[in-house]
């Protein structure tokens, strides 16, 4: 595991979970009484057409969003009122579709911003920004203004600060979009390695189903937001209904 030079106590919550999360904005439902558990060590993917209400669910159980009835729990706490501070000091950090960085900044700033967020001081937080970015090998390009990167070492670089402080929990939200082939079998390599080297659980969303039935144990797929399938990949890919909506004949 990444060496977190230990300051501030690491999280040790076991479970995330979605219990009946409802959400309505003006009327409209986002999400339906959507039942979702995230065990640390497991990889989970999370499918479904644009609109189904994927990145909605990622927003509740990090704090983004709060849901309308239902709740997000950790370790079986309620966390209703929790922002999204609070979600990643109890271990529970999260990817965005855009890469959010500060683009004046260096691309070791930008991940040490998150360790010093955290309790770090900063040279703890400079020491462990740079092993995150060495696994991901990216190090080389730590001095490096953020908004000079390319978009796949922008990804990578988002990747790095959710993985700071080595979180309980990691949701990603379609980490490889708009990579090429070897790009994404690269970021694979990486996903299906983070619960061994990080101790944590991840869920991810992801519309490449070959990257996302390579990478996960157990699958949610959402529709309208509905869950209509879960289970593992091969039970997912098994489901008619899955099959003619999302997958297609060449999975």
């Amino acid at each position: 595991m990444v060496d977190p030079l230990l300051r501030v106590p690491q999280p040790t919550a076991a479970e995330l979970a979605a219990e009946g999360v409802s959400v309505r904005f003006q009327g409209l439902a986002a999400l339906s009484e959507v039942n979702l558990t995230l065990l640390r060590g497991e990889i989970v993917g999370l499918i479904g057409p644009n609109g189904a209400g994927k990145t909605t669910l990622i927003n509740c159980l990090t704090g983004f969003q709060r849901p309308t009835t239902g709740r997000v729990a950790l370790a079986r706490e309620d966390t209703a009122g929790w922002n999204p501070a609070r979600f990643r000091k109890a271990g529970v950090a999260r990817t965005f579709q855009a890469g959010r960085l500060f683009r004046d900044m260096t691309v070791a700033e930008n991940v040490e911003v998150t360790g010093v967020g955290l309790g770090l001081d900063r040279k703890s937080a400079h020491s462990v920004a740079m092993e995150v970015l060495d696994w991901l090998g990216i190090a080389d390009k730590a001095a490096r203004t953020a908004g000079t990167l390319d978009y796949t070492d922008e990804r990578r670089v988002g990747i790095a600060r959710a993985l700071v402080l080595p979180p309980a929990f990691i949701l990603m939200d379609e980490p490889a979009a708009g990579m090429s082939d070897s790009e994404g079998e690269d970021l694979v390599g990486l996903v299906t390695s983070i619960p061994t080297k990080f101790g944590c659980g991840v869920l991810i969303i992801e519309h490449n189903m070959r990257v996302i039935m390579n990478v996960s144990h157990r699958l949610y797929v959402l529709d309208g937001g509905r869950t209509v399938a879960q289970g593992t990949p091969a039970e997912v890919q098994a489901n008619p209904a899955v099959i003619s909506a999302y997958l297609g004949a060449d999975v």
